[in-house]
């Protein structure tokens, strides 16, 4: 396999108490793999692009589909989209493989039903200008968020996806124990309450991989902030869709690794 398991990012690391300067940052990167069983299509899962024959097999045995002695071979095919993978049984096997079935395909979870690799990752639709925000909203965000995380507090066990003016004011936050569940859900409530996603910012407290950024993009929000790191697939179909990206929000400080043109620096009091 020739694909790298990291990528280097380019990301402009911004301080409350300091200058904003550029870094660079090792981001993994998130690949679709296409999951056969003797050539036919079963899942596609979203995964770090090395070990996939461990991967493919260790898949078969966990989920129930064969034993480890029943696999005959594996084989590995990079295709535009992804890599295939397919697991070859042995003669005899069959009876006891499990039928082919739409299976959530984790990188955690995201593609629940997709089979094949050009459904895993499509384009995204290019989001217009929309709000902008200075960079003190976010940790603004931040603080108000925590505050209405219930769920979280109680159980410290859930995600969570928040919806905030360009101003930082909260409007809706949802919580699931799936980082794509939670986002879904403030996808859904703000469809039902008639909220304009183009004048705000999203807040999402889990890792950002691909998903968190395809469904932003088709609520039609300019910007999203997450907690954790993003994937390198992530940061690209931020660019490729126009969202500004803003990943390691904490207290004290962000990473701008997409679109930084949205945020807003604050100008100092005169003297």
């Amino acid at each position: 396999m020739s694909r790298s398991a990291v990528a280097p990012r380019s990301a402009v690391q911004w301080r409350a108490d300091q200058a904003a300067r550029p870094f660079e940052r090792i981001t993994p990167q998130e690949t679709a793999v296409g999951l056969s069983f003797d050539g036919r299509p079963h899942t596609v899962l979203m995964a770090t692009p090395e070990n996939l024959d461990e991967l493919a097999l260790g898949f078969v045995i966990t989920e129930g589909v064969a034993k480890a002695g029943d696999v005959a071979a594996i084989t590995l095919k990079e295709e535009a989209q992804g890599v295939l993978v397919d697991v070859a049984f042995a003669p005899g096997a069959l009876a006891r493989r499990a039928r082919p079935r739409n299976l959530e395909g984790r990188s955690s979870c995201g593609l629940c039903g997709v089979q094949r690799l050009a459904d895993a990752v499509r384009p995204l639709p290019l989001v217009g200008e929309g709000a902008s925000i200075q960079h003190e909203a976010i940790p603004a965000a931040l603080a108000a968020l925590e505050e209405q995380q219930a769920l979280g507090r109680l159980t410290r066990a859930t995600h969570a996806a928040a919806f905030f003016t360009s101003e930082a004011e909260l409007l809706l936050v949802r919580e699931d124990v799936g980082r794509h569940n939670a986002l879904d859900k403030l996808a859904g409530a703000m469809a039902r309450d008639g909220i304009d996603a183009a004048t705000g910012f999203v807040v999402v407290t889990s890792r950002c991989s691909f998903e968190m950024v395809e469904k932003t993009a088709r609520m039609g929000c300019p910007i999203l902030v997450a907690v954790s790191a993003p994937t390198d697939l992530a940061v690209a179909k931020a660019q490729e869709a126009g969202i500004t990206l803003v990943a390691l929000a904490r207290a004290d400080g962000h990473a701008v690794f997409a679109g930084g043109e949205r945020l807003i620096e604050t100008q100092p009091e005169p003297a």
